[in-house]
């Protein structure tokens, strides 16, 4: 059983299902969380009974990134691991056969944005933080450039990358990093709406439907 990330659905809300990272304070990303991803994504693509999919960090922050006192323990050959698990989990997140919004509060910084954008839409607080953090630490972001490139164009997300700025929600929606921006309270109901929409569609047909995309 996982210990950080789980798969939570409601007799309320039938055909959506929540994927939660809980791991407090930050939702820190380290090698065990990302794998945890991986099997959770997984368990996703096999159930026939989801038709869209929320992502959740709760509601205070959706994830500051990876886990940097763990990184700094690592050996090289470690570290290759955690760089190849990181991709693998943000691919594993981004190829689930059901629609995706990623409901995302307090900050989405290096690893945290990158899971958000393998999601297919993203909605916001309107207080909320992003960045491509991993040059403020020396390191080199891991699945996620070609997406940020796609989303706020190559020049943009060289931008980002390159300088690790923080950028807020307002910023992050005319980049097209996310779709929605809301008040902080209601993030988690505007990604619910988001994805009630796909409820009536057969979950083979969406699966097809999304698989036209190159993720």
């Amino acid at each position: 059983m996982n210990e950080f990330v789980s798969v939570h659905t409601s007799a309320e809300q039938p055909g959506i299902a929540t994927l939660l990272l809980s791991r407090p304070p930050t939702n820190s990303l380290t090698r065990q969380v990302y794998r945890e991803i991986v099997s959770a994504a997984a368990d996703l693509a096999r159930r026939e009974d989801i038709s869209c999919v929320i992502l959740f960090g709760g509601h205070e922050i959706f994830c500051a990134g990876d886990d940097m006192p763990e990184l700094s323990t690592l050996s090289a050959d470690e570290a290759e691991v955690a760089a190849r698990v990181c991709g693998e989990a943000v691919d594993a997140l981004a190829a689930v056969p059901k629609p995706t919004v990623a409901a995302i509060t307090g900050y989405a910084l290096g690893g945290g944005l990158n899971l958000a954008l393998a999601a297919d839409w993203r909605v916001a607080g309107d207080n909320v933080k992003f960045g491509a953090t991993e040059i403020l630490a020396g390191r080199v972001p891991q699945g996620g450039t070609a997406r940020l490139a796609r989303a706020a164009g190559e020049s943009k997300a060289k931008d980002l990358v390159f300088s690790g700025r923080f950028i807020d929600a307002k910023e992050a929606l005319a980049l097209r990093l996310i779709d929605e921006m809301v008040p902080p309270d209601g993030v988690y109901d505007a990604a619910l709406t988001w994805a009630k929409k796909f409820g009536d569609y057969p979950p083979q047909a969406l699966a097809a439907a999304k698989a036209t995309f190159d993720n």
